[in-house]
């Protein structure tokens, strides 16, 4: 991808673009530095974090800020710092490859993603010289940890509802207010805090564990991630210097919202970091586990459950990286040596709002779904505390609450684009327009060239049936579409499947046309998910459509998305049985990327 290329990305623009036009970023194409980042971070958890997983797990805080500050020694805490504060300034893709690795005990990879993303990035992006001089360097080297304090109890989607208050008293702060959910809070040094500046002007402040009137509740009792410190923060007149203001007074939405778009993409990468694991040790399981006299990895269900876990993997790695790969050409576009840097490069990322929630609702699912299967593989052990499926569900299901709740970011996904095509930012009525005259004369499999041509056109029939389906959608509701959830989800989840079959498709046809080692289980795995994901489209159009029309109106709009419908498939479990031979084989997730 080059700088150049990405500017002509748009967010959401994806969906009107031909399988394959766009630039993409895919994993193969890491480098040796990326690589190496990565292998420092995987020696890192399974040389120190892995091996005191129960001890973690105990809430061991003096543990988990003992392994913090090592990570700061290996430079892992100051990957996304820039340069002149002591950091490592390294593009978003080696960050997160890192994240990958971090990702594997889940109670730390909270913890340590808590730290150096939503933790520290608000004062990377947003800090005054002065504040990233005092700040960074501390939260590179591992010397002091961070927190995000945002939620409280009546404000958790609804941010902006805030009530902690923020008024100036001569030359100091004066911050009142109860913060719930923080992560970290345990052991932070240094919190960034939002509250309404007299009520009304919604701002963030960094505060700092010694400063007075700041306190920290008991330990939250939670299903899962239990190694992690959870705890309410209380603000009880806490003064803090005027000059702690971060960023511009009444603009804290700004930061809020900008920094919850990196979590979304970053919690997505750490997800597939979580699967790999779990994968791993399935394989192992259902390999040693013996049912009339075999096996039971040898029989077709086991295998199905196998075979699905590395798919969403491999889709997950897709979708991902090519999200990451256009934000960082988009920031890579912007210098540090700008003086509105920092406001620029977050409107780089915001351009990818769309994508970002993708990467953590559809990897968040994912990653549940995987969990929640290995418990099935291991039967009545996986229901034992004893074994590790057990864990990994309970640690894994807040990843579809962080970041915004799943529903939430669903209706992100779907409004945002929906406001972008009213702005004329993407021309999503003419596109429209051109599918509806389709339909007469559908796009056909002989258009697609390629040895993935066949998948190519199950996406773009899927493109198109997206596209009449939410036409009429707009077309019914107009404005009050908005405010239907239920609509709003369902276009978002095919945008989601859309989106992960374009990723994987592209991912896969470049490693099979340059020869790759896995080639042919990424060819078996894309098209095992293509075969399955395009009904779901199908499905969800033909439904969206019964969900704005009836009748006559709906007899015709049914057979405008029918018209798109000659994609065949085949046999979905011939495609796992290949897929969990080469599993099995190799004991692990066998598409290596470091």
């Amino acid at each position: 991808m080059s700088t150049t290329a990405a500017e002509q990305v748009k967010g959401g623009s994806f969906l009107l673009t031909p399988i394959g036009a766009m630039p993409q970023f895919t994993p193969e194409e890491f480098g040796d530095d990326a690589k190496e980042f990565a292998r420092a971070a995987r020696d890192f958890i399974q040389g120190e974090v892995l091996p005191r997983d129960e001890e973690i797990d105990k809430l061991n805080l003096p543990l988990t800020i003992e392994l913090m500050k090592k990570a700061g020694e290996l430079g892992l805490l100051g990957l996304e710092i820039p340069e002149a504060y002591e950091g490592m300034d390294v593009d978003k893709r080696s960050a997160m490859l890192v994240l990958e690795e971090m990702s594997k005990q889940g109670s730390f990879a909270v913890s340590y993603s808590a730290n150096t993303g939503i933790g520290t990035l608000p004062i990377v992006y947003f800090g005054t010289e002065a504040q990233k001089k005092t700040y960074l360097p501390k939260l590179a080297s591992g010397e002091w940890l961070a927190a995000y304090a945002l939620t409280e109890a009546g404000s958790g989607s609804d941010a902006m509802g805030a009530k902690a208050t923020a008024v100036l008293d001569g030359d100091t702060w004066v911050l009142n207010g109860t913060k719930m959910w923080i992560t970290n809070a345990g052991f932070a040094d240094v919190f960034i805090i939002f509250a309404k500046v007299d009520g009304q002007q919604f701002s963030a402040f960094i505060v700092e564990k010694n400063d007075p009137g700041i306190s920290t509740g008991a330990e939250e009792k939670k299903l899962g991630i239990k190694g992690s410190s959870t705890r309410t923060v209380i603000l009880e007149n806490c003064r803090i210097p005027k000059d702690r203001l971060l960023g511009e007074l009444g603009k804290g939405h700004k930061i809020a919202f900008g920094i919850l778009n990196i979590g979304r993409f970053k919690l997505g990468v750490g997800s597939q970091g979580g699967m790999k694991r779990i994968l791993e040790y399935a394989i192992k399981y259902t390999s040693e586990r013996q049912q009339f006299g075999k096996p039971i990895n040898s029989f077709g269900l086991i295998q199905q459950k196998l075979a699905d876990m590395a798919t969403k993997i491999f889709v997950c790695e897709a979708l991902n990286f090519r999200t990451t790969g256009y934000i960082d050409e988009a920031l890579h576009a912007t210098s540090w040596d700008s003086p509105t840097a920092g406001a620029d490069k977050m409107a780089a990322i915001d351009e990818y709002t769309i994508e970002c929630s993708i990467s953590k609702v559809w990897a968040s699912e994912a990653l549940f779904s995987v969990a929640d299967e290995a418990v099935q593989a291991y039967g009545g052990y996986g229901f034992s505390a004893e074994y590790p499926p057990e864990k990994a569900l309970r640690d894994c299901r807040i990843n579809r609450i962080f970041e915004g709740t799943n529903e939430i970011n669903r209706l992100l996904i779907a409004g945002t684009l929906l406001k972008r095509a009213m702005k004329g930012d993407l021309p999503l009525m003419q596109f429209g327009q051109q599918v509806a005259k389709e339909i007469s004369n559908p796009i056909k499999p002989e258009a697609f060239t390629g040895p993935l041509a066949r998948l190519k056109h199950g996406v773009e029939l899927s493109k198109r049936q997206c596209m009449l389906a939410a036409g009429l959608a707009v077309q019914v509701l107009g404005q009050k579409l908005i405010d239907n959830q239920e609509v709003m989800a369902r276009m978002s989840n095919m945008l989601m499947e859309i989106y992960a079959m374009e990723s994987a498709v592209v991912r896969a046809e470049r490693m099979v046309e340059s020869g790759h080692r896995w080639a042919q289980i990424a060819r078996d795995i894309t098209e095992l998910y293509v075969n399955e994901s395009w009904h779901k489209v199908h499905g969800d159009a033909r439904m969206l459509c019964a969900d704005v029309v009836e009748g006559e109106a709906l007899r015709h709009a049914l057979a405008g998305v029918k018209a798109f419908t000659e994609f065949h498939p085949t046999s979905s479990a011939r495609l796992r049985g290949r897929i969990a031979s080469e599993l099995i084989q190799k004991g692990s997730y066998p598409v290596e990327v470091i």
